[in-house]
């Protein structure tokens, strides 16, 4: 299967892309130590009525969220840069055809081909 990898994608572009997984995985992290380091709970003494206290739940809510998705973003960085070391990076998981180096460059932490991505956002809309 490695096979399919090094001819589709030069050492150059794997390393292009590897440095572009690392500056977005580093970014990540930046923004999950911002986020950790500003003050989330809430004192329910600062605020003065229970719109106030609604709206600043929604806010936090809201935050926490977020940082599931930076938690699930930073998941598939490190998924792509292991593919890197072991020769699978570019190679759809399910259909296990090359990934175009367009889909790469946009979201080199893909692990779908641009069908396998489309039949599967199909199937999540037709079967939620």
């Amino acid at each position: 299967m490695s096979t399919t990898v090094s001819k589709s994608l030069t050492k150059k572009e794997l390393k292009k892309f590897q440095e572009m997984l690392e500056e977005k995985r580093r970014a990540v992290l930046d923004r999950a130590r911002k986020t950790l380091s500003e003050d989330m709970t809430l004192d329910t003494n600062d605020l003065p009525d229970e719109m106030d206290l609604a709206a600043s739940e929604y806010i936090q809510s809201f935050e926490f969220r977020l940082r599931g998705r930076e938690k699930s973003l930073l998941t598939k960085l490190d998924s792509a840069l292991r593919k890197i070391e072991d020769g699978r990076f570019g190679i759809c998981d399910i259909c296990e055809e090359p990934i175009g180096k367009k889909r790469l460059e946009a979201r080199p932490e893909t692990s779908l081909c641009i069908r396998c991505k489309e039949d599967q956002e199909r199937d999540e809309r037709e079967f939620g």
